[in-house]
């Protein structure tokens, strides 16, 4: 838990049940019931879906805890979810793949002209998505 008023820019905090990156904070003054209130504009991390909170300054806030994870993408099934192969080497199979377009067609051209992938997974309370993607060059 932080204080509100101990946020910058680009951090991460919890608004409803949606882990989001702040992108702008402002503060205005005193009111008349003796709290400072601080302005929040964040990016939801999973969605891009845009949010604004306005809360008091005193008040406490959950923080998420972020991990972003590379797997190398093994394959890619009708169904649009991907086999990922993991540190251990076992198989993760139950991640979808994105839906930024962008970032599909580079993970499924690259997957059809043969290339070793790398796709960085990130989560938070729960939810998981493919968020990046590195070609490590052809498959051998």
């Amino acid at each position: 838990m932080h204080l509100f008023s101990g946020y910058s820019l680009f951090s991460c905090l919890v608004s409803g049940n949606l882990t989001c990156r702040v992108v702008e904070v402002s503060t205005a003054k005193t009111g008349k019931h003796g709290h400072a209130k601080c302005h929040f504009v964040a990016i939801d991390i999973f969605t891009g879906k845009k949010l604004e909170d306005i809360v008091p300054s005193s008040h406490n806030c959950d923080v998420p805890h972020v991990n972003r994870t590379d797997y190398q993408l093994i394959d890619i099934s009708e169904d649009g979810f991907v086999s990922l192969l993991t540190e251990n080497g076992s198989t993760k199979d139950d991640l979808k793949l994105p839906t930024d377009d962008n970032l599909l067609s580079q993970i499924k051209d690259g997957f059809a002209e043969g290339k070793d992938l790398v796709v960085t997974v990130m989560s938070a309370m729960g939810e998981e998505q493919i968020c990046a993607l590195k070609d490590i060059g052809p498959k051998n």
